[in-house]
């Protein structure tokens, strides 16, 4: 089974804006054209960028987990799954998302770590929908079936890189799969499961100069995934990738969850980046049935680019 993945040479270059960082004026802007290509994941020269993408992806839990076996896992299966890249292939990735089949490498230590925290999280999570993800990974299943063939869908990139970069990913993964299947290779998935990153805004706990020192403190809520943050009653929750609220759409399953390793004191303002209230990421998972998979994924091709 043979593939490409240099589509870069046959799109459009994605481009991004930003300010210009000189005397001209603050309403002008600078366009800046990028040609992103996609790539089969490369062991020899995608180990470390890997990591960065899968320790950005795992947040604070990522100490929890041997990073070094999960990127070599996913590079052991170069045909399968997406890198993006900008200046060649000996470059380091920018994006990636790939699909691990978890009773397939049920017997490797990090798989087994993998398996364990989502349960764990399911089950420790206020939202009862997280219980239906749990039920798919438990070998002891109430109704006596087997163990569904769950697959394991993780993807990164870097801040600032676009949502343009994410259907064709999707997309090959689709025809990968499939070409998979004629081979008789393991992945004949029954459910998909995204792991992924949410985030609610909190108040900041840094005084101000103008604030009053007898002003009483809001304090932080000690609830699971569906608790509220910093005393707010209703807290809106933004996606750090805009396409996991589509995929929320076809989803048997999804919720929030707490990481398990408590953040630093001051860390939601760490990541304020000069806004007035700090964030509380959240780690985020939506279960999607096989037989919907193919529509959540044009769905993401529709959301990204409309009326093409």
């Amino acid at each position: 089974m043979s593939k490409r993945k240099q589509k870069g040479e046959d799109k459009d270059p994605i481009s991004g804006r930003g300010s210009l960082n000189d005397e001209s004026s603050d309403e002008e802007l600078d366009t800046l054209n990028v040609e992103f290509e996609w790539f089969d994941p490369q062991p020899t020269h995608d180990f470390q960028g890997l990591k960065t993408l899968l320790r950005q992806l795992l947040d604070v839990d990522s100490q929890l987990f041997d990073l070094s076996a999960l990127a070599n896992l996913i590079l052991s299966q170069p045909l399968l799954g997406s890198t993006v890249k900008v200046d060649g292939n000996e470059t380091d990735p920018f994006a990636f998302l790939t699909v691990l089949n978890l009773q397939e490498h049920r017997g490797q230590p990090v798989i087994r770590d993998l398996t364990s925290y989502i349960l764990d999280r399911c089950t420790r999570s206020t939202p009862s929908s997280l219980s239906i993800i749990a039920d798919q990974l438990k070998d002891d299943r109430p109704d006596g079936t087997s163990r569904p063939q769950v697959g394991l869908i993780l993807t990164e990139r870097l801040i600032n890189i676009p949502t343009d970069v994410v259907p064709p990913m999707y997309g090959m993964l689709q025809e990968e799969i499939s070409w998979a299947l004629e081979e008789k290779e393991p992945y004949n998935f029954t459910h998909y499961l995204i792991l992924s990153k949410s985030y609610t805004e909190v108040a900041s706990e840094i005084k101000g100069p103008n604030d009053d020192d007898d002003r009483p403190q809001k304090k932080k809520s000690k609830k699971g995934g569906g608790g509220s943050a910093a005393g707010n009653s209703k807290n809106e929750i933004f996606y750090f990738h805009p396409e996991d609220e589509v995929l929320e759409r076809y989803a048997l399953a999804h919720g929030r969850f707490d990481y398990k390793i408590e953040a630093a004191e001051g860390a939601s303002d760490s990541k304020r980046a000069f806004q007035e209230l700090g964030i509380r990421p959240q780690g985020h998972m939506i279960l999607i049935e096989a037989s919907e998979f193919e529509k959540a994924v044009q769905a993401i091709k529709d959301f990204v680019s409309p009326g093409q």
